[in-house]
């Protein structure tokens, strides 16, 4: 059962420092592309944006643990074959909120699952995968992951930023 934002870590880090100061944010990433190459997106509930599922690590888990996790919460798929790729911790972001984040981020790719798609969670609106040329949003964030996961397989050298 996925935890409440009151109840995550993450959340009770933000309530007990405010709104205003700059906090970590550490969580993984998943990209899920299909046998036709298609990328798994989900359709956030909070804000309605479509995205990679991703999410915030709890206390006790590893990076690989809540990469398995998020992508499970928001889609109802189980990665049973991954690998990190992308490292990131040079970006900070704020939120919809004003909620000011560092994030240590960590992306998987995803090489199997089992379980079946489900297009509503209680984070996601929509899921489903989409032809690369006709991705249903415009995202940073999608573009940076699909290239370094490009690098990452010409190198085999996880890419940092």
């Amino acid at each position: 059962m996925a935890l409440t934002w009151a109840e995550s870590y993450l959340g009770k880090v933000r309530a007990s420092v405010g709104d205003g100061d700059t906090i970590f944010f550490v969580g993984a990433r998943t990209v899920v592309l299909d046998d036709q190459g298609r990328l798994l997106l989900i359709q956030r509930s909070d804000n309605r944006r479509w995205a990679i599922p991703a999410g915030a690590m709890e206390l006790g888990e590893s990076m690989q643990d809540c990469a398995v996790r998020e992508l499970w919460e928001e889609t109802g798929l189980r990665a049973t074959s991954l690998t990190p790729y992308a490292f990131y911790t040079a970006y900070t972001y704020t939120n919809e909120y004003r909620h000011t984040y560092q994030q240590v981020l960590m992306t998987f790719v995803v090489h199997s699952w089992e379980g079946e798609l489900l297009r509503e969670t209680d984070e996601s609106v929509d899921a489903g995968f989409f032809p690369l040329d006709a991705l249903p949003q415009d995202s940073f964030v999608i573009d940076e992951a699909l290239a370094d996961l490009a690098k990452f397989r010409e190198t085999g050298i996880l890419v940092m930023k």
